[in-house]
């Protein structure tokens, strides 16, 4: 009997290890297959148009190859919105999860410690983070941490419409870069030109809020828009008074500039030069009734100075989902998405921007088009001038620019009154 009742205690025993054995396991497994299978739904917004959207729902596809438990709401906000939306988000606590960042943004967005850091990547030996230029990574770089990952870093650059030139036996601004007679001067002699009724020389402006391509006239005089401390305005010079009254001279005088609240797009034909980043390209593909192509700036005494017009991918804080977060950005940033985005932006990896697939875009610029405005131009490129307190810099700027537009004020009396007004930020 003895025997028997060890018999029976050794039985239960091994039974009911055995059962708690197999209840542990599925609960384990269970939980792992609960945590893949989980839906997470992810925030992504930009400022792009509808080809940019239509990108990255095409390169979306594949992300949800490898990741089919995540879905990715993708929200587009006009440019000169984006960065009160993300200010006024992030008051909210309603930021996304992943976003755009201008060159002018990253600053405040830094300050007001909305980014996520995502050093961690530089760890991941098939990321290859070393193919990226060094230049590009600086704005995002704060305190040995990486805040952010370019995408974009397109210097500006001219696009014309050849058949206005040709029509009005002018030299097109290519032939003029090989002559060596590119100049601001000739640049308003052109533009002058070419200009006929309803039909304007060139615009400076993607949208009447956006003045920034003017700088790089400012630029090649020897101007700038702040000291190189970022604690003094300095385009309150003769160099910044001479870029306004160029301004004033297009639209007032020889009325080769459309004048603020015309709404004449490059696309239409009714503009000869356009300025803008290279990513504008995308937009002028689709252009069929009139033959078009791209240029470098043109030179001032000090040399050319092209805006270098840098965009990145950021992560922001408080996500609920920062591992598929992480995920996707790293997704958006690998040499598969770059090259991707390739198709509309100026490509941060080397092994990208030495690409066929780059360079021979469907309806692109030609070839040598692309290394002289473009690739030719990346070391003479010069960053947009930015301040934690952009904003407000911004806004007392376009206050300045309605005085010039409704010819309210003479280009010096603007400068002082932006002076007026944007020192006391800096300092």
């Amino acid at each position: 009997m003895k025997k028997l009742g060890v018999f029976f205690l050794i039985l239960l025993m091994v039974t009911f290890t055995f059962a708690c054995s197999n209840k542990a396991e599925p609960s384990s497994s269970g939980g792992d297959s609960k945590k893949n299978d989980e839906q997470v739904e992810l925030t992504f917004m930009i400022w792009g148009n509808e080809a940019h959207q239509e990108m990255y729902n095409k390169l979306l596809e594949k992300f949800y190859e490898t990741h089919p438990n995540i879905k990715v709401n993708l929200e587009s906000v006009p440019f000169p919105d984006y960065q009160q939306k993300i200010t006024v988000l992030a008051a909210g606590r309603e930021l996304p999860d992943i976003g755009w960042a201008a060159e002018r943004m990253v600053p405040q967005f830094m300050e007001n410690g909305i980014l996520e850091d995502v050093s961690s990547f530089k760890d991941d030996a098939e990321y290859n983070m070393d193919d990226f230029f060094p230049s590009t990574l600086e704005l995002f770089e704060k305190d040995g941490k990486l805040y952010g990952l370019p995408f974009s870093t397109p210097p500006m650059v001219l696009f014309y419409n050849e058949d206005l030139f040709v029509n009005a036996g002018e030299q097109t601004p290519n032939e003029h870069v090989e002559a060596g007679t590119w100049t601001w001067e000739q640049f308003e002699k052109s533009s002058k030109a070419i200009s006929a009724s309803g039909t304007y020389g060139a615009n400076f402006f993607r949208d009447w809020n956006t003045w920034i391509a003017l700088l790089s006239h400012t630029w090649s005089n020897g101007g700038s828009l702040f000291n190189e401390q970022t604690t003094e305005f300095t385009w309150n010079s003769p160099q910044g008074v001479e870029t306004l009254e160029m301004l004033d001279r297009m639209m007032f005088k020889d009325k080769s500039h459309p004048k603020a609240g015309e709404q004449v797009s490059f696309e239409s034909g009714k503009i000869g030069m356009f300025f803008d980043v290279y990513s504008y390209v995308s937009r002028a593909r689709e252009v069929k009734d009139f033959k078009w192509d791209i240029a470098p700036l043109p030179e001032g005494p000090e040399g050319r100075f092209p805006m270098l017009g840098q965009a990145g991918y950021t992560m922001f804080a408080g996500s609920k989902h920062p591992e598929e977060a992480k995920e996707l950005l790293k997704f958006l940033t690998s040499q598969e998405g770059i090259t991707a985005s390739s198709t509309f932006f100026v490509p941060p990896r080397e092994s990208v921007l030495s690409s066929d697939e780059f360079v021979n875009q469907p309806n692109n610029p030609p070839v040598e088009s692309i290394q002289r405005a473009v690739i030719d131009e990346m070391d003479n490129a010069r960053l947009q001038e930015g301040h934690m307190e952009w904003q407000k810099i911004d806004n007392a700027i376009q206050f300045g620019f309605d005085e010039l537009f409704g010819q309210l004020k003479k280009p010096e009396e603007i400068l002082d009154g932006m002076d007026e007004k944007i020192d006391p930020i800096l300092k």
